[in-house]
């Protein structure tokens, strides 16, 4: 013990249990990270390790009695957990001793060490016991916990399910999700936005009585799929989209009472599947075409249905609605709407078929031309196909004899001519010239068929000229009959009625007149004159039921309906036309129409009203300064055309309009 303690105290190595071995320099002192405090979980599980060590350490034989005899403490062998891994007597000395210091560890430092080792077990142990008290606690505290209470917006009353909102702003977005009834009363606002209860979409009852909403929305109750019960009674309602309920697939009863409704759109209900109780009492509705589809659906349905009154028309007034007779509902209309605009003016219109397909020839004095069109079955329109030159074209009349296209051209100066179509050059071709000296300022032109003979007359309006008949003969039109000459002729209407054809003659200087065919002369007569009428710039006649009408418009006062009674013409209708140089009666379809035209005016549509026996305004189309109107059928199309004078020439197409639907 001497050797090993003089060895020690003379040399500055230490570090070295056996004699004889080199001297080796003593390890450099490590300093000692501070380590960072851990948190609580980590310094427990610290604690269990070291009272583990301690027990381990116990377990070893250093225990309190070997500190308290003062005996020397036993060695450990390597492993059993001392600090430096090397045990207090013989190995390696605890790291960190200074040189000259005994190996072994004095019993004061290892009976407080051992203290110390006691005191951070018990204080672990003691950690733990008080985390698993305060986690039982916490459970407890918990599982007594109240639930938690649904959000409610301030002007509603909740609870889990349902909702009672009174003088809400807007619909309420921040509901429980689980809401399955929700009211809604003396509300601030009037519309119901598309989708407003999509946020609650378990709705099951659906309460917006006593309100002030004036519109709900297309879309308003979508994503509702599972809602029953719909009441939106006591509310300024005073229509519906055709869409409003629609996704209501489980609605069972619906109450629209004590509203402003004056009709229903066709088919509202039809989105209704199982709906079972309807309840449409207290609004107004006015019992016209737009509720004969109610009408209907009432006869067939298999929903309750309380029972509602009409508020109007008078004729109706306070009778049941699922009484109402289908046969009081005059509900088919018509309409003429603008189908295609041609961009030029015209001043006569004239339809022909020709080789199965279906033309226009339209006169155009500002185009110099006779503009001939073409209908596209494809594309369903008027197309450009040829043009024949006539620098003041005041009329293009076509004519189909024995299969052959001719147009006859009447012009103002430079003469008036005959052309003819030739397949094999595709091209019009003049065949020949009217008599300038009989035809010198031809305004109108009229061709027909008498005994299988072909005839057209000119209508010359001039002082030196006289009203013309012309007659097909083989290769050509020769001159047939000269008519009422030096009148200022405007117009022409052939009637061939009870067997006797006539012709009719319009005059801006004198009444107009009447002339007969006669056929042994093979020429017309004179029958007499329309006394009632004292000018006219335009003559057509229509026939309706048994009777024959004609119809005259006057530049100056009212344009005439006259009907023929036997012997003579009444009167049977005047119609304000001022400035009025075209007329024209049409059938489409069953219904009967007259287009008068005007210089100062838009024109003017009239439908025949058969129980007066007078034409009734219809429909006031925009067209300025019409020079003629013409019929004519194109497929399934029924279209009107109106040449203008002085804008462009309009094509209407007359369309068929259900009012219930």
């Amino acid at each position: 013990m001497q050797h090993k303690a003089a060895r020690a105290a003379t040399t500055p190595f230490s570090g070295y249990s056996q004699p004889g071995l080199p001297l080796r320099p003593a390890r450099p002192r490590r300093r000692r990270r501070r380590r960072s405090p851990r948190p609580p979980q980590r310094l427990q599980i610290r604690s269990a390790r070291v009272s583990i060590r301690v027990d381990s350490r116990e377990r070893a034989g250093l225990g309190e009695s070997a500190h308290r005899s003062g005996s020397p403490a036993p060695r450990c062998s390597r492993g059993c957990g001392w600090p430096g891994g090397a045990s207090p007597q013989g190995g390696r000395e605890r790291r960190g001793r200074a040189p000259g210091q005994s190996s072994r560890w004095p019993e004061a430092e290892l009976a407080g060490s051992m203290a110390g080792l006691r005191i951070r077990r018990g204080s672990g142990l003691r950690l733990l016991a008080l985390s698993a008290l305060g986690f039982c606690l916490i459970l407890q505290v918990s599982a007594k916990r109240p639930p938690k209470t649904p959000p409610c917006p301030p002007s509603c009353s909740c609870t889990r399910d349902t909702a009672f909102c009174v003088d809400s702003k807007a619909v309420p977005r921040n509901l429980p999700a689980e809401v399955i009834s929700l009211t809604l009363v003396n509300a601030a606002f009037s519309e119901i936005q598309d989708g407003a209860f999509s946020h609650l979409p378990l709705l099951q009852f659906l309460l917006l009585n006593s309100n002030k909403f004036t519109l709900i929305g297309d879309n308003a109750f979508t994503g509702l799929s599972h809602l029953q019960y719909l009441f939106i009674e006591n509310n300024d309602i005073w229509a519906l989209s055709k869409f409003t309920f629609r996704g209501l697939k489980s609605l069972t009863h619906l109450s629209l009472a004590n509203n402003n409704l004056q009709t229903l759109p066709r088919d509202i209900f039809r989105p209704l599947d199982i709906l079972s109780d309807l309840d449409l009492r207290g609004n107004s509705l006015n019992c016209d075409c737009k509720v004969k589809w109610l009408v209907e659906w009432l006869a067939h349905t298999n929903t309750t249905v309380a029972p509602i009154y009409c508020a109007s028309p008078p004729r109706f007034q306070e009778h049941k609605v699922q009484d109402l007779p289908l046969r009081e509902f005059d509900c088919i209309t018509t309409d003429f709407v603008l189908y295609q605009t041609l961009s030029f003016p015209a001043v006569s219109a004239e339809p022909f078929f020709y080789s199965s397909d279906l033309y226009v020839a339209l006169a155009q004095p500002g185009a110099s031309a006779c503009t001939v069109l073409k209908w596209d079955y494809v594309e369903r329109q008027l197309r450009d196909y040829d043009r024949i030159p006539a620098p003041s074209a005041v009329h293009c009349k076509p004519m189909v004899v024995d299969s052959q296209l001719y147009v006859v051209v009447a012009q103002l100066f430079g003469g008036s001519y005959i052309y003819h179509w030739d397949p094999n050059t595709t091209r019009f071709t003049k065949l020949q010239d009217i008599d300038p000296q009989r035809v010198r300022k031809p305004n109108d032109l009229e061709a027909f068929r008498i005994d299988g003979d072909w005839y057209f007359a000119v209508a010359d309006s001039s002082k030196a000229g006289a009203t013309s008949l012309y007659r097909w003969h083989q290769n050509g039109f020769y001159s047939h009959q000269a008519l009422h000459p030096w009148h200022r002729d405007t117009d022409l209407e052939f009637v061939d009625g009870e067997g006797k054809p006539r012709l009719i003659v319009s005059s801006s200087s004198q009444a107009p007149v009447i002339y007969q065919w006669s056929r042994t002369q093979k020429q017309f007569v004179a029958q007499g004159e329309v006394t009632q009428v004292p000018d006219a710039q335009a003559v057509k006649h229509f026939r309706a039921g048994r009777d024959s009408y004609l119809c005259l418009s006057r530049y100056i006062g009212d344009s005439k309906i006259l009907r023929w009674e036997g012997t003579r013409f009444s009167e049977v209708q005047a119609l304000p036309s001022r400035g009025s140089m075209a007329l024209q009666p049409f059938l489409v379809g069953g219904r009967r129409y007259l287009a008068l035209g005007s210089d100062f005016s838009f024109t003017q549509i009239y439908q025949w009203d058969e129980g007066r026996q007078k034409f009734v305004r219809f429909q006031e189309l925009a067209v300025q300064a019409p020079r003629a109107f013409c019929y004519m059928l194109a497929g399934d199309a029924q279209l009107l055309l109106a040449p203008s004078f002085k804008g462009q020439t309009l094509v209407y197409r007359h369309v068929v309009v259900d009012l219930s639907a």
